[in-house]
């Protein structure tokens, strides 16, 4: 019977993102985000439970490690048992633990069929840089600056996360600066270098996103970091501490730079509309899209990143609360630093880093990426 850090260490050897646990089959793994199904033998309920078991614990220690080095009062090792009673009461549970010197694990434990399932995603101890990661070199200007709004948009599994994280690090690693990260749950965590790092995790160190950002404006910030704009009242809160002086990174899950603006306008009442698109105006630095695609004839993924900065005629079309054109504007925008999706996929395939069809499966428009590639 495997435990749940035998079946990490063959995940994390694998080079896996992702290890997924399921009663009555075999553990499977996630690779270049494709699921691939190991060949060890199916996992029977009593195991799930006791890998639930274990993956709570693991928690708890990491818990009482930070208590430890505090001072704060210890929590019980009961802990678990309260866990596995939270879990079988609300049917879902997200924790977060460390396997020392190999990785940082998210775990999201749920139930099913009456049985514990688990997915489990593996996050390296140390964020990588921009150039670790071939983000588009914009983002390290975009890093430099002193105020204003950074929005990293894509489906889930894309890589966002991560892509925060080296933005991050790389104003750590080249400006003094005070950094505060509200995260659900913590994923990458840092090590001060010219910067200091506040890293705050919902329901840990805070009640709530709202709790945290409206108090985050008066503890000198020179950076916010905010794992996802999940509402409209994260949305307010970004652009205004953007607007008066902070520089402020965070995710959305959209699929394009021009769907981002919508989805952010379109998330207040009419009679505010107007006043959101003269705050994106102001405020908006750069949004980014990206895509993980596949590498040509060898392992692995490379980002595949639509880059809108905030160009004279961007600042325009926001303020005149017209976002109709804002995908021309991206496209002939390649002075400002800006590409479609198309471009930098054809950029990629022109490179021959990425195949033909990998690059036509993640097109914006199929019909002008191929006409883009053929000439």
């Amino acid at each position: 019977m495997h435990t749940i850090h035998d079946l990490l260490e063959i995940a994390i050897k694998g080079k896996a993102s992702d290890l997924i646990i399921k009663a009555g089959s075999p553990p499977a793994i996630r690779v270049d985000g494709r699921l691939q199904l190991t060949e060890l033998s199916p996992i029977s309920a009593e195991n799930t439970r006791e890998m639930a078991y274990e993956i709570m614990f693991s928690s708890v220690r990491d818990t009482l490690l930070r208590a430890e080095r505090s001072m704060q009062k210890l929590p019980d090792n009961d802990d678990a048992d309260d866990l596995m009673s939270l879990l079988e009461h609300k049917q879902e549970l997200d924790l977060v633990f460390t396997i020392p010197s190999l990785a940082r694990v998210r775990a999201n434990l749920f139930m099913q069929r009456g049985t514990i399932g688990a997915a489990l995603r593996i996050i390296p101890l140390r964020p990588y840089t921009i150039d670790q990661l071939v983000l588009p070199p914009i983002l390290k200007k975009m890093a430099a600056e002193p105020q204003g709004l950074i929005i990293i948009t894509g489906p889930t599994g894309s890589g966002k996360t991560t892509t925060l994280a080296a933005i991050v690090e790389e104003i750590n690693r080249h400006r003094s600066a005070n950094i505060f990260t509200i995260e659900d749950p913590i994923e990458y965590v840092y090590e001060d270098r010219k910067s200091v790092i506040h890293q705050r995790e919902i329901r840990q160190d805070t009640l709530s996103f709202e709790s945290a950002l409206r108090s985050v404006t008066r503890q000198s910030p020179d950076v916010i970091a905010i794992g996802e704009l999940r509402d409209r009242e994260t949305m307010d809160v970004a652009m205004v501490a953007s607007e008066i002086g902070h520089l402020v990174i965070t995710t959305l899950h959209t699929t394009s730079a021009a769907s981002t603006i919508d989805r952010i306008v379109n998330s207040f009442p009419s009679h505010l509309k107007q006043q959101v698109c003269q705050q994106l105006a102001a405020s908006l630095l750069c949004v980014t899209s990206q895509r993980l695609v596949h590498k040509a004839n060898t392992g692995g993924r490379l980002p595949a990143v639509e880059v809108m900065t905030s160009s004279p005629t961007i600042k325009k079309q926001l303020e005149d609360g017209d976002t109709t054109d804002l995908h021309s504007c991206i496209r002939d925008g390649s002075h400002f630093g800006m590409n479609t999706m198309n471009q930098a996929l054809d950029k990629l395939h022109r490179a021959q880093a990425i195949s033909y069809d990998e690059a036509i499966q993640y097109a914006g428009n199929q019909a002008e990426l191929r006409q883009m590639l053929r000439h």
